[in-house]
């Protein structure tokens, strides 16, 4: 039994350079962790994605069902996806028994800013500029993002560095490394 790590918040937060960054700082110490993008993801179960409701649906519960998997099989997981229905990332919480979410938050204007220079390969582009069109279901902006109850880590990613960030997680993920090795599942929200 391995844990999984879901990092949220709005597109544009920083989710997908804090993932990475923080497998590349796994990787520097000789350890895998898988970490699971749901953009990835959704290339392969919706190559022509429309963002309703039902299709969703199917893609976090695939998403939840991977990482459910692949802990069980002793592989640490990091989920970049931003769920903004808190029921997805409950969901998650119920089927893995090592869990923790670290929620990103950051004002939407920084969001919007940074998602318009992001480099490719990071989540499809000009979402935010979609959110003006009719029936367009962007997070935080036509669709409300639902931030986590009581999430493990909070951290402002307008305010703290990605290396911040990246440590914060690193440690989350030690502290749940911990519970694994010692048999206790329970972990220490902040």
């Amino acid at each position: 039994m391995s844990w999984a790590i879901w990092i949220t918040g709005p597109p544009g937060s920083g989710k997908t350079t804090i993932a990475r960054e923080v497998a590349k700082a796994f990787a520097s110490r000789g350890m895998t962790v898988k970490v699971l993008e749901l953009d990835q993801l959704r290339q392969i179960l919706t190559p022509q994605p429309t963002y309703g409701e039902a299709e969703r649906e199917l893609v976090y519960r695939a998403l939840i069902l991977m990482a459910k998997l692949l802990t069980e099989e002793g592989v640490p997981v990091i989920i970049d996806a931003t769920a903004h229905r808190r029921a997805w990332r409950d969901l998650a919480r119920s089927l893995i028994p090592l869990f923790a979410e670290v929620e990103l938050v950051c004002p939407l204007e920084v969001c919007v800013e940074r998602e318009r220079s992001r480099p490719l390969g990071y989540a499809p582009p000009r979402i935010y500029a979609h959110a003006r069109y009719p029936g367009a279901t962007v997070p935080g902006v036509n669709v409300p993002y639902e931030p986590s109850l009581r999430p493990e880590r909070i951290i402002d990613t307008r305010i703290a560095s990605w290396w911040t960030a990246v440590q914060e997680v690193l440690s989350l993920a030690r502290q749940l490394r911990h519970r694994a090795t010692s048999g206790l599942y329970h972990v220490q929200r902040q």
